[in-house]
């Protein structure tokens, strides 16, 4: 079974961008690459002296996306972090095809809406070439995580690649998957 949204691009989306942006070609049409979800640990991690941070962080990022994330090591040593080259600061993991659009369904769907006094996300957090990061303070806002199992509260960034050329065309098709942006 295919996922929602992938249906949703399919039937409403492309039909609805290819008209709105007239494109010639229906390989034009931009869609969504890639979602890299990024967990940046620095100072809980405390200089590598404790794994179990990064041993949570990695089993809670496993249980948001459903794929094993890569750990990511400190590429140099910055004296005044008190950070060595090749100790772990964080985790992320790359997800694409029916993966990626299940979590863009539940992020837009269900997490989203968790998040308290949630009034949208801005639209101003494009790149230029029509990729879109969004920051997320806490990881309880997923249903896969148990609050009450969490030793501390850690934010992640979720990054959309699309292959839209600029950034009006990457926001009509995240609007028309219905993320939710702050109306300006």
């Amino acid at each position: 079974m295919a996922p929602r949204l992938k249906e949703l691009y399919k039937e409403n989306v492309a039909p609805s961008l290819k008209e709105k942006f007239s494109y010639a070609n229906s390989m034009e049409i931009p869609k969504v690459e890639k979602v890299v979800i990024n967990m940046g640990l620095g100072r809980l991690s405390d200089s590598g002296k404790d794994n179990k941070v990064i041993d949570e962080a990695v089993e809670e990022l496993r249980k948001i996306t459903g794929q094993n994330p890569v750990i990511r090591n400190a590429k140099n040593s910055i004296a005044g972090f008190k950070l060595r080259e090749g100790v772990p600061i964080g985790c992320s993991v790359t997800l694409r095809s029916a993966i990626m659009y299940e979590f863009l369904d539940r992020l837009i769907s269900f997490a989203l809406p968790q998040v308290r006094d949630f009034r949208g996300v801005s639209p101003k957090a494009f790149d230029g070439r029509g990729n879109y990061t969004l920051g997320l303070k806490d990881q309880v806002i997923f249903p896969e995580i148990d609050y009450s199992k969490v030793q501390t509260i850690k934010g992640m960034n979720v990054t959309i690649v699309t292959t839209a050329k600029t950034d009006e065309e990457a926001k009509g098709l995240l609007e028309e998957f219905g993320m939710p942006f702050i109306k300006n």
